[in-house]
């Protein structure tokens, strides 16, 4: 059977399990390729954001990579290399490292970290080109009550 003939009939019986994990392989490849064109990581821009006293971060304090990538375990794919990537944006004078080996963001950091989020709204533009509002909502509400089904 061909994805791309599939009848609402064939759809009924399909596994949530496997089109969720299709869509989220696809929209991570998606997204991380639209910031590499842009000269980032998806990661680079996590490390930013978490260091960030305008953004994730609640004081603006330095972390550490393992603190950090505990801060961020929810979304860390096992290929993400926090260190390289940590180093990069030291390079480039985003972030430094102090004695402790704590990273903290810098003004050019926090100004690219800026820069970078303005990007946000045209990956997301591209994503959901064709795609009703509404319907979107639908299809969220729909795997919400498949968690809510499945967690107890």
């Amino acid at each position: 059977m061909t994805v791309e003939y599939l009848t609402d009939a064939d759809l009924v019986d399909q596994p949530a399990a496997f089109w969720t994990g299709v869509a989220y392989e696809s929209l991570i490849a998606f997204t991380r390729a639209r910031q590499a064109e842009l000269g980032f990581t998806q990661p680079q821009y996590w490390l930013l954001r978490n260091l960030s006293k305008h953004d994730l971060s609640t004081d603006g304090h330095g972390m550490t990579v393992p603190q950090l990538r505990e801060a961020m375990r929810t979304y860390l794919r096992s290929e993400d290399d926090l260190e390289a990537e940590s180093a990069v944006l030291v390079e480039r004078g985003w972030l430094t490292r102090d004695g402790d080996d704590r990273l903290w963001i810098t003004e050019a950091g926090d100004e690219a970290r800026a820069g970078l989020k303005r990007h946000a709204p045209a990956i997301r533009a591209l994503i959901h080109d064709g795609i009703d509002d509404a319907d979107y909502v639908t299809a969220l509400q729909v795997l919400r009550r498949m968690i809510r089904n499945t967690t107890g």
